[in-house]
């Protein structure tokens, strides 16, 4: 790479040969885009939310609770979820949404122990409840985490 190879990102630069205010037969003449008058034709208009010194809308709505940035956004199965699995199968996160019990895992999945389940499956996904590796160990099955 050098210096002279160097060019802006494709479609980061606008056309800057659009002349504006440069006489009728330009099609973008005498008021330059800005229409008749008033203060958005001026120069020094006002910034965006500004409403003419009404409380602006983003200051009327009322501000309440946070947006924790470290949260985890887990999807939640019930075990009774895999029972569609055969006996003995491997069940992860690909043969989960493979079979269409989960469309976007998100941060990890997570097996909860509501349902029952009647077949012996090893199973490799981010967490478990108590109950839920507990019934699938029963089996003679593994709940590991990976």
């Amino acid at each position: 790479m050098e210096l002279s190879n160097l060019r802006p990102a494709e479609g980061s630069k606008q056309s800057d040969n659009f002349r504006r205010g440069r006489g009728h037969g330009s099609g973008n003449g005498k008021t330059a885009g800005k229409g008749h008058k008033g203060q958005k034709a001026r120069s020094g208009a006002p910034r965006i939310g500004f409403e003419g010194g009404q409380m602006p809308l983003y200051r009327r709505l009322p501000k309440r609770g946070f947006t924790n940035r470290n949260s985890k956004d887990i999807v939640a199965i019930n075990i009774s979820a895999l029972e569609v699995f055969d006996n003995g199968a491997t069940v992860d996160v690909d043969a989960l949404i493979e079979k269409g019990i989960i469309n976007n895992p998100g941060d990890g999945v997570k097996i909860l122990g509501n349902g029952e389940l009647t077949k012996k499956l090893n199973v490799k996904v981010n967490a478990y409840s108590e109950s839920a590796a507990a019934k699938i160990q029963e089996l003679g099955g593994t709940a590991e985490v990976m």
